[in-house]
């Protein structure tokens, strides 16, 4: 009897262990299904969700719909087109190619593309990578040239864009700037290398062997994907029925978007980061090697993949967006977690839940930060005088990225700063005249000139980034007719006309429209399009308007020549 109940307890135990682990797998199974059941009802646009582990897939569940018009539902075989996280399969096809001889990461581009204007700097296949080449983004200068992003957009519309360039943004290797131009051109370059198109390159050589059955970089606006799932948004102001809108995408090019993909398939992918199996095991430290300057400051970027951390743990991944797609796809390589999520409706926001899928998963690895005593001050906090503030609260331009502004402003005891396109975040002073973030590694130094005034920063991240205050200005006083009439762009062929109503200054466009035009500072204008953010106005040694300088957040002092004021009636 003693016997059988030595063999019988061991037995026992493993059975108990087996049913606490399944209870545990169940209550995380339910809290991840309750962070998405707002979604799942009929109707609504949604989200197919993925978490892997040890290279399976543990969790995988849909929810919502892939049509609203059909009703079609979404499951993890769901297609998405996942915009940007695109860029890694691209950047893993050129590792490869390099791999195998056929190219050098440190190729001139225009030996593989000659009609990339030589602006007499090289840029090479890294800089395309890590984007850092100081190319104009592509979708940036086809909404600037009249483009709807909602249009049929194919490779060669992007091409002609790219071999019109004038300038660059920058120094080849100087600084980073997001840029699909490059990833268009990475898809290029490996078309060329193989005498093959990318999409079919990459499903012969990448996706079959993965086992990515349902996965296709889509080359072709017409083409038809059974099973894919189509992209919507909210309808201001709607209910019912009519609540959402589709969001139309009409890409005919890959390699910076365009992949077609499931959950199902991207765990494979996954797997893939932790066990190559396309190409040698070397292929992925290559893929992780961050991006450098040529001053030598570390970039989170790689290729294809962003570095970064999260309550302690270090993940790897990349985000997308495109009409009312959103995507996320995180990696985090000690705990061996990857987390997906695939939405179609364009207010989803597939990175937060990612990270919330984090903190269910990965619980017993994270380490929260215990909550610090409560004392008048924290320990090492600086005594700063908040009167000082009054000189520094305003809006910067960096001046590297002229569309990327910063402001800076007090509540209370509290100072925050918020970027173009960024939310607000806290910053903390460490002198009289430099205040540190928290949610990244970044400081910003306000510099008084002579006359007591502060009118430049600097903001530390990754390097040195001057800026420059471009507050709105009093207009009264100022002459707005000098600013008025036709500005013409070589490099993209189009037209924007400044005109005066009463006391104001508007900005026309034929395919846009009219928006306001603010003067922010001594010939600095701002308008309120995302791709005509900031306007400097250039003029000839006696005073006169000669022409404009555009930029915005990935575009920089694009040229507009002012014609002349007979322009419009010339050869009548």
């Amino acid at each position: 009897m003693k016997a059988s109940l030595r063999l019988l307890l061991p037995a026992l135990l493993f059975v108990l262990s087996i049913q606490s682990s399944h209870c545990q797998t169940s209550r995380i199974t339910a809290k991840t299904d309750s962070l998405f059941k707002e979604w799942n009802k009929p109707g609504m646009p949604g989200a197919a969700v993925g978490v892997v582990h040890g290279g399976k897939l543990v969790y995988a569940r849909g929810f919502g719909e892939a049509d609203v018009e059909t009703g079609a539902k979404i499951g993890p075989e769901t297609i998405f087109h996942v915009a940007s996280v695109s860029k890694q399969f691209t950047a893993y096809a050129i590792v490869l190619l390099a791999e195998q001889g056929k190219l050098s990461l440190d190729d001139d581009i225009r030996k593989h593309i000659p009609e990339v204007p030589d602006f007499g700097k090289t840029i090479t296949i890294r800089h395309l990578l890590n984007h850092t080449s100081g190319l104009r983004d592509q979708w940036n200068l086809l909404v600037m040239a009249g483009w709807q992003l909602d249009d049929v957009i194919t490779k060669q519309h992007v091409m002609n864009l790219v071999t019109r360039q004038k300038e660059l943004n920058f120094e080849p290797g100087s600084a980073f700037a997001y840029c699909n131009t490059g990833y268009t051109l990475l898809a290029e370059i490996a078309s060329r290398i193989t005498k093959q198109p990318f999409a079919y390159w990459m499903e012969r050589n990448v996706f079959k062997p993965l086992g990515m059955k349902n996965t296709q970089f889509f080359d072709n606006q017409e083409g038809i994907v059974k099973g894919r799932a189509y992209s919507f948004h909210r309808t201001p102001g709607a209910i019912g029925p009519t609540m959402f809108s589709k969001s139309i995408l009409s890409y005919g090019n890959v390699g910076a978007t365009s992949l077609f993909t499931t959950v199902n398939d991207l765990a494979l992918w996954i797997n893939n980061f932790r066990n190559p199996q396309v190409g040698s095991p070397a292929i992925m430290k290559q893929m992780l090697e961050r991006g450098r300057l040529t001053k030598g400051d570390t970039l989170p970027y790689a290729s294809g993949l962003i570095h970064g951390k999260y309550k302690g743990l270090s993940y790897y991944g990349h985000d997308g967006a495109d009409a009312g797609f959103r995507s996320s796809l995180l990696y985090f390589p000690k705990e061996d977690y990857g987390f997906i999520v695939l939405s179609n409706q364009a207010e989803f926001n597939p990175p937060k839940k990612n990270l919330e899928m984090a903190d269910l998963y990965l619980s017993s690895f994270i380490k929260e930060d215990k909550p610090a005593a409560a004392a008048p001050k924290p320990a090492g906090a600086y005594a700063f005088d908040s009167t000082l503030f009054r000189a520094y609260a305003g809006s910067y331009s960096l001046n590297e990225a002229p569309g990327f502004v910063l402001k800076f402003w007090r509540d209370g005891n509290n100072y925050y700063t918020q970027g173009t396109g960024q939310p607000s975040a806290a910053m903390f002073p460490s002198s009289d005249s430099t205040f540190f973030l928290k949610v990244v590694e970044a400081s910003v130094i306000f510099h008084k000139g002579k006359d007591g005034k502060v009118n430049r920063i600097t903001l530390k991240q990754n390097g040195d980034h001057p800026g420059t205050r471009v507050d709105a200005q009093e207009t009264t006083s100022t002459d707005l007719a000098q600013f008025t009439g036709q500005y013409y762009s070589p490099e993209l062929e189009t037209i924007y006309t400044i005109i005066q109503k009463d006391n104001a200054l508007k900005i026309k466009h034929i395919h846009h429209g009219e928006a306001d035009l603010k003067i922010v500072g001594k010939d600095k204008l701002n308008t309120p399009w995302w791709f005509v953010q900031n306007i400097e106005v250039a003029r000839n040694p006696s005073g006169a308007v000669t022409g404009i300088k555009v930029s915005n957040g990935r575009v920089a002092n694009l040229w507009f020549k002012k014609l002349p004021d007979d322009f419009a009636s010339a050869g009548k």
